[in-house]
């Protein structure tokens, strides 16, 4: 059991980095802009990156879709192309990430890579429930924890 424990301290798939910045304001910055009023669809290209606080989304492009309802809340983020996925705690890589904002999920797939302080996750798909702080990594999962001597 003591591996157990020490697989659990090492890791944790719960992206608490992006629980701390719900609710501050949101900046974009990118190369063009489309915007979709019939859909609903924001679609950032070329060198995209989203600010909140200190996270950090960048990809070649970023989809926010807002809410039906017309209240301008984001419903969800999505980016592909290769996205680059920071907080303050972590870090994650992946071809493609949907953040879909109510439901407080993330996914990622293609080829993720989560770094968290000196530990390494790897695999084809990660997901995380924000409200109960969990998730899991799948497809040819690979770990890197370290630890003290």
């Amino acid at each position: 059991m003591q591996t157990a424990h020490v697989l659990a301290q090492g890791t944790g798939l719960n992206f608490s980095g992006l629980q701390n910045v719900r609710g501050l304001p949101v900046e974009i910055t990118s190369d063009n802009l489309q915007v979709n009023n019939q859909t609903g669809e924001t679609i950032f290209t070329g060198n995209a990156v989203l600010g909140q606080g200190d996270m950090r989304l960048a990809a070649p492009e970023i989809r926010i879709i807002y809410d039906a309802a017309g209240d301008n809340r984001i419903e969800r983020l999505e980016a592909y192309g290769g996205v680059t996925l920071v907080t303050a705690e972590e870090a994650a890589e992946g071809e493609t990430a949907v953040y879909e904002v109510a439901a407080g999920t993330v996914r990622m797939q293609g080829s993720v890579l989560l770094t968290q302080g000196p530990n390494i996750l790897s695999g084809d798909r990660l997901f995380v429930d924000l409200e109960t702080e969990q998730g899991r990594m799948e497809g040819r999962v690979r770990t890197l924890i370290q630890t003290n001597p």
